[in-house]
């Protein structure tokens, strides 16, 4: 892939913090969309289903609201039997046969997602038993700790590893997955009962999870990010590493030894940020993104520093769409903006 050197923008030229155009972001996610509702990682890119669901909130907070309700029945089209999907495909061919768990659930968050802002009950309806079918998917793959085994292989084999940060996309799931089934009138204890267990295992078990992640940054901010941490020991834990991983004006590093800054994460914790209410580190973060973008205003996957050199050279829908719920979550421009923020989560009534 090539590697782009780039020409530092003047000051007076960096984008306004103000003029995130989320139609035009939302406008960038469809154009990578496919006929059958497909949204892959970038132009001729793979796909995963996390990344996938992502782009569809992307393409929710900015308008198209039927091209995401097309990303969902892409889903539905495509699950496997066992409610799993592959973990990555290019084309409709298998090149990752992997079934992973917190990919078969955020189905939950962007389907919730879909109904903040648009207040359609009857995707919810028709999605449910393609949601279910994640959920438990999931849930089946619990271990007695509470956390949860992040994968079967091709042949149905569980691989008994926990990551944090898959198990923390998960908890998100489950809260939104009950929030669906209460707006529908189903009852799930099952799936209340293993998140609170998931939950105790995020807070209080820590070495039941693979530790050779706690180097990238999604493993220090997902834990909040999710609601599982919150409150002071959520604070403590932003402060805790926060030199680790942020490079001010840069942003953060995805791996907290590597000389590499991508514009997702840094978009994340401005969500972990926002969901504990420092919304005045959030802006600061966020303002950190007005310059990392291309020419036509899309978002560069990530930059080396301190050499500034863009690496990869690939557009991704799904970085677009992570700044844009970002932005969401600072502005409040969609009812969506706090599905993150741990309030919203306390006062939701369905």
């Amino acid at each position: 892939m090539e590697i782009i050197t780039p020409v530092p923008r003047l000051a007076e030229e960096k984008i306004a913090e103000s003029s995130l155009s989320v139609e035009k972001m939302g406008a960038f996610i469809a154009s990578l969309q496919k006929e059958n509702g497909e949204i892959p990682w970038s132009q001729g890119g793979k796909t995963d289903p996390w990344d996938h669901v992502e782009s569809a909130m992307g393409l929710c907070v900015g308008g198209f609201y039927e091209e995401a309700r097309r990303a969902y029945r892409w889903l539905a089209a495509t699950q496997l039997t066992d409610g799993s999907w592959w973990s990555e495909t290019l084309d409709g061919e298998i090149i990752n046969p992997t079934k992973e768990t917190n990919f078969s659930t955020y189905i939950a968050v962007g389907l919730f997602h879909y109904y903040l802002i648009t207040g359609d009950l009857e995707l919810l309806k028709e999605m449910w038993p393609v949601m279910e079918g994640g959920i438990d998917y999931a849930v089946k793959l619990q271990s007695p700790q509470g956390d949860i085994y992040w994968a079967k292989n091709k042949d149905g084999k569980t691989d008994k590893m926990s990551l944090l940060t898959g198990s923390s996309s998960i908890y998100m799931s489950l809260k939104c997955a009950l929030a669906i089934a209460a707006l529908l009138s189903k009852k799930r204890k099952r799936w209340q009962k293993a998140m609170v267990s998931l939950g105790e295992a995020i807070r209080f078990k820590p070495d039941v999870f693979n530790m050779l992640k706690s180097r990238y940054a999604m493993d220090w901010y997902y834990p909040i990010l999710c609601g599982a941490v919150s409150g002071e020991e959520a604070k403590k834990r932003i402060d805790k590493s926060w030199e680790k991983f942020i490079v001010p004006q840069w942003g953060v590093r995805c791996v907290s030894d590597r000389p590499w800054i991508t514009m997702a994460e840094t978009a994340e914790l401005v969500l972990a940020l926002t969901a504990v209410d420092d919304y005045t580190r959030a802006q600061a973060v966020f303002n950190w993104l007005a310059d990392k973008r291309y020419p036509d205003d899309t978002y560069w996957m990530g930059v080396t520093y301190p050499d500034a050199v863009i690496w990869p050279d690939e557009k991704s829908g799904w970085t677009a769409a992570a700044v844009v719920l970002a932005w969401d979550a600072l502005n409040e421009i969609t009812p969506a903006g706090k599905i993150f923020n741990h309030k919203f989560w306390n006062t939701w009534k369905s």
